[in-house]
């Protein structure tokens, strides 16, 4: 049995039909056409995505040096007539498609990115890449997807160009570095995107954004409204204490033992300060380092941590939880503590707009079919695609990548060597967001 249709989907759907009725006769022929054009648009492009993502899986680079990435796709959207505009924060590509009629702005992103880790995969475009990390060379892989983001927003480029003069609207293509965050020291990602006006001139209305899922099945789609994704900030806690002989432990300010206690501490953040039958919260110390042999108490430990939230609410509660537990915690043992947090990165919460999410719900319906598209519970990974659904409404929605059959437990995780998407799943990825531009454009001209 299908479930029952709610009030606001229903409001959405009679503002969709509404809309219809009332324009001329010509708009359903003109909605028709649009969506047989990205149909077989998509299905004509489909070799060109999977050549453009495996040459883009062979050559990853680093976030903030995506330097060849940022060739590859300005010179495809140049000779697709864009205005092309390169080099915002630091390596991204923005590309605008006014249409042939006034309307909205609706941008569309994808990430560009690759993380430092050694392929593992037996493909024949598998990645052999290196790059500089903190200071070493490291290998290089796309362990996370975003050559599929960006293949399948050439191929969205690509398509709705071939559609420009029928476009009621205009359309801007962010291609986004660093989203895995930049390099210690620097700016970058969404953040420094949206700080450079990347959705201004023109003024967006709305945001569109995916991610491909490698626990997902291939033809099927998950999303949410509300918080989607968490949260995230890094933290570095900092102890000083009073070096001493092992010998002596009483001579010292033992910085491992505070430690010890603090990671002990901030474990019951969650369990016992956090209202877990509402929403997910995590506080994870994943880095310890301090002494270097085994009868000297050294002097400084240094933790590193994350903390995943999916309200401001509770990201402010934890923030407060840790500093107060890390602080008297030091205090009590005769230690200085100091907490960096954030340290490095902050991530908002990855937010649907519920209206919009609504409203482009039979969209995504229409391109995978009802029955794969699955509203799913938040996860407690994060995506700095936040910051733009931050400043206007946005949606973002995962794509499946996984090979129908494959049990999911047997789906490598994404960042992992072995991480792998089956290529057929992408142009559901260029239909899905060729269609949200196309239909919101259609459901708000001017």
């Amino acid at each position: 049995m299908k479930p029952m249709m709610r009030p606001v989907f229903k409001t959405a759907l009679l503002g969709l039909l509404t809309t219809a009725f009332l324009q001329p006769a010509s708009y359903a022929e003109t909605h028709t056409n649009s969506k047989q054009q990205i149909e077989q648009g998509a299905d004509a492009l489909e070799r060109k995505v999977i050549d453009w993502r495996r040459h883009l899986h062979q050559n990853p680079e680093l976030g903030n040096r995506e330097f060849e990435t940022s060739k590859y796709i300005a010179t495809h959207l140049k000779a697709l007539g864009l205005d092309v505009k390169t080099e915002v924060a630091h390596t991204g590509v923005v590309a605008v498609l006014k249409g042939g009629k006034p309307g909205p702005v609706v941008a569309l992103r994808a990430d560009m990115d690759a993380l430092p880790v050694k392929e593992r995969v037996d493909l024949p475009f598998a990645s052999k890449a290196t790059g500089e990390y903190m200071g070493k060379e490291v290998p290089v892989m796309h362990a996370c997807g975003h050559d599929t983001h960006v293949a399948i927003l050439m191929g969205v480029a690509e398509l709705l160009s071939g559609m420009q003069a029928e476009l009621p609207g205009t359309v801007k293509f962010i291609f986004q570095p660093a989203e895995e965050g930049p390099p210690p020291g620097e700016e970058g990602g969404a953040e420094l995107m949206v700080k450079q006006g990347v959705l201004k001139n023109p003024d967006v209305d709305v945001v569109f954004g995916l991610h491909i899922s490698a626990g997902t099945d291939v033809g099927k789609i998950n999303i949410r409204k509300k918080g989607i994704m968490a949260s995230s900030d890094d933290f570095k806690i900092t102890i000083d204490g009073k070096q001493a002989h092992g010998s002596t432990p009483w001579d010292s300010i033992d910085p491992i033992v505070t430690a010890s206690q603090i990671v002990t501490s901030l474990q019951t953040i969650v369990s016992r300060h956090m209202p877990l039958t509402q929403q997910a919260s995590v506080v994870t110390v994943g880095s310890i380092h301090g002494g270097v042999r085994s009868n000297i108490i050294p002097e400084k430990v240094e933790m590193l941590g994350t903390i995943r939230t999916l309200s401001e609410i509770d990201r402010k509660r934890i923030h407060e939880l840790v500093r107060t537990k890390a602080t008297l915690i030091g205090e009590s043992m005769g230690a200085k503590v100091t907490v960096e947090l954030p340290y490095s990165s902050a991530y908002p919460v990855t937010y649907n707009d519920p209206a919009l999410t609504d409203e482009m719900m039979p969209t995504l319906e229409a391109v995978a079919g009802a029955e794969n598209v699955i509203t799913i519970n938040p996860i407690t990974g994060a995506e700095d695609f936040s910051f733009y659904a931050r400043e206007v409404p946005g949606v973002f929605f995962f794509l499946g990548g996984k090979p129908k059959g494959l049990p999911a437990s047997e789906a490598a995780p994404h960042h992992t060597p072995d991480f792998y998407i089956d290529e057929s799943g992408m142009k559901l990825g260029v239909k899905a967001l060729s269609r949200l531009a196309v239909d919101y454009m259609n459901a708000h001209k001017k």
